[in-house]
C-alpha cells in the first residue's frame, strides 16, 4: 500500500478558517509567498485560490464573499460544499498561529517537491539515452531547483539598506588592503580591489603570449593569499606539466631543467621546498580534455561541498570546452558556454577565470594590440564577462629584441570592467620560469598593514 505524501491537512484547515475569522492576517501568507499549489488537499487549493483572488480585488475574506466567489466560479461543491467551508472556521483558535501554519504548509509542499524530483531523476535514469554526465547534471539541477524554492527575499526600505551600507563602509575602513580575492599583483588589485566573488573574468591573448602561465600565477597566488580552494581545469595541458610550471615558478629553477632532469643538488633542494609549499595549498587540477560545462559544474559543486569555499576557478581554455551538441553553430555553442560560466561564478560564489583565444585579426594590424572585437567565436563572451583582460607582449613581435633576456615587460589591459575602471598594467614576465611579477613601484601596496 503506497504511503501518503507529506502534508498538513489539519493545519491547512486551521489556516483557511483563520483567514475567514481574522482576514487581516492574510498579509502573513503574502509575506511567505504562499500559493494555492502548495496546499495538499485539492479542495483547500480552490478555497485558498478564491481567497487570493478576493484579496487582490480588494474585497474582505469574509465567509460570504468566499462562498460567493466559489459559486461564481462553479467550484463550491469541488471545494467541499457550504457546510465544510463553514466548519473550517471552528479551527480558527488564534490569529497568532497563522505564521506557523503558513511555514509548515510550505515545508510540506517542498518535501513533496523533493520526492517528485527524486522520482523524476529515477525515471529519467531508467529511460535515458543521454550521456552519463548530462544525466548527472540534470539530476543535480533538479534537486537544486527544489532547494531554491524557499522563502524569497522581501522588500527592504531605503533606511534599512542605507544603514547596512554604512555599517559595511565602517567595517571596510578598519580593513587594510584588498577586500576581494587577492591576486598577488599590486597594480591589478589596486584597480579591481581584488577579484570579486561571482565575477566571470576573461583572460584573452594570441598563442604564445603567456596567458596559461599568467592564469597559473593567479591560481598559485590566490591559493597562497586566500582561504578556500582553487580549481584548475586544464583542457590542453596534463596536470604533471602544470605542476612542473608551478614548481619552476616557485623555486626559480628553469623549466627546461625540470623537463631534462639536469638539476644541481641546490636546485633539487629548492624544488623540494617549492613542492612542499605547493602541496600545502589547496590547488586542485582536472586535466580532462573535451570536458563539458555540466562536468565542470558537478566537480565544482563537490569541491565546494568538501572545502566549504572556492576562492577561484581557472579554465584553460574556453574554446576547448565541449558543447551539448544541440546548438546550430559553434558560435551559439560558445555563447551558451560563456553564459553557463557566468552562472557557475554566481553559484560557486567565486571568481571564474576563463582563458580565451583571439582571432587572427590581431596579426593583421600593425600595432597587434588586442581589442574587444578580437574575441574569438562569440560576441557574447564580452557581454557575459564582468572583466575582460588582454595580455600583450610587444617583444614577441619585435624582431630586434633579445630572446635570451631573463625578463620582459608585458601589458595586461583591462578592456572591460563592469564595476570599476579600465586601464593598462605592466607586469614583468620571466618566461624561463613561467613567472609573472609586479614591476611598477608607483602603486600603493594594497597588502600593506
Amino acid at each position: 500500500m503506497p504511503r501518503e505524501l507529506p502534508n498538513s491537512k489539519r493545519l491547512e484547515q486551521s489556516l483557511l478558517g483563520s483567514l475567514m475569522v481574522y482576514p487581516d492576517v492574510y498579509s502573513v501568507c503574502q509575506d511567505y509567498d504562499l500559493s494555492a499549489a502548495e496546499f495538499f488537499v485539492p479542495s483547500h487549493q480552490k478555497i485558498y485560490q478564491a481567497m487570493d483572488e478576493l484579496a487582490r480585488s480588494g474585497k474582505p475574506l469574509e465567509l460570504e464573499n468566499v462562498i460567493q466567489r466559489l459559486s461564481d466560479k462553479d467550484e463550491l461543491e469541488a471545494a467541499g460544499g457550504l457546510d465544510y467551508i463553514m466548519s473550517l472556521m471552528d479551527g480558527a483558535v488564534s490569529s497568532a498561529n497563522v505564521q506557523y501554519y503558513a511555514e509548515n504548509i510550505k515545508n510540506k509542499s517542498q518535501l513533496r517537491n523533493l520526492i517528485e524530483a527524486a522520482e523524476k531523476i529515477s525515471s529519467d535514469a531508467m529511460e535515458t539515452t543521454s550521456e552519463m554526465d548530462d544525466v548527472l547534471d540534470a539530476a543535480e539541477r533538479t534537486i537544486m531547483d527544489v532547494t531554491r524554492q524557499r522563502r524569497g527575499s522581501e522588500f527592504e526600505s531605503s533606511s534599512t539598506v542605507v544603514s547596512r551600507v554604512l555599517e559595511e563602509l565602517k567595517f571596510l575602513q578598519t580593513q587594510k588592503g584588498v577586500t576581494g580575492i587577492k591576486t598577488g599583483f599590486a597594480a591589478l588589485d589596486a584597480m579591481t580591489n581584488g577579484f570579486q566573488r561571482g565575477d566571470l573574468i576573461i583572460l584573452a591573448a594570441r598563442p604564445a603570449m603567456g596567458k596559461s602561465a599568467l592564469a597559473l600565477n593567479f591560481a598559485n597566488q590566490v591559493a597562497k593569499r586566500n582561504d578556500g580552494c582553487v580549481a584548475i581545469f586544464s583542457l590542453e595541458m596534463p596536470s604533471d606539466s602544470l605542476i612542473k610550471r608551478l614548481m619552476s615558478c616557485e623555486s626559480q629553477v628553469f623549466a627546461d631543467k625540470l623537463r631534462s632532469g639536469k638539476v644541481t643538488n641546490d636546485e633539487m633542494s629548492r624544488l623540494y621546498e617549492a613542492g612542499n609549499r605547493l602541496a600545502e595549498r589547496n590547488i586542485f587540477i582536472d586535466d580532462t580534455s573535451s570536458i563539458r560545462v555540466s562536468q565542470i559544474f558537478s566537480k565544482c559543486r563537490k569541491l565546494k561541498s568538501e572545502y566549504n569555499s572556492i576562492s577561484l576557478v581557472v579554465i584553460d581554455y574556453l574554446q576547448l570546452i565541449s558543447g551539448n551538441g544541440r546548438s546550430d553553430s559553434r558560435q551559439q555553442e560558445v555563447s551558451e558556454i560563456s553564459r553557463n560560466l557566468k552562472i557557475l561564478a554566481k553559484e560557486m560564489e567565486c571568481p571564474v577565470i576563463a582563458l580565451s583565444q583571439l582571432s587572427r585579426k590581431v596579426e593583421e594590424r600593425t600595432d597587434h594590440e588586442p581589442q574587444l572585437s578580437d574575441l574569438r567565436e562569440s560576441g557574447s563572451i564580452e557581454q557575459d564577462a564582468d572583466i575582460v583582460m588582454f595580455l600583450y607582449r610587444e617583444d614577441y613581435y619585435n624582431k630586434e629584441s633579445d630572446p635570451d633576456k631573463p625578463a620582459e615587460i608585458v601589458d595586461l589591459s583591462l578592456a572591460k570592467h563592469r564595476n570599476g575602471s579600465i586601464g593598462k598594467i605592466n607586469l614583468a614576465f620571466e618566461k624561463n620560469i613561467s613567472r609573472f611579477a609586479n614591476c611598477r613601484t608607483d602603486v600603493e601596496d594594497p597588502y600593506a598593514g
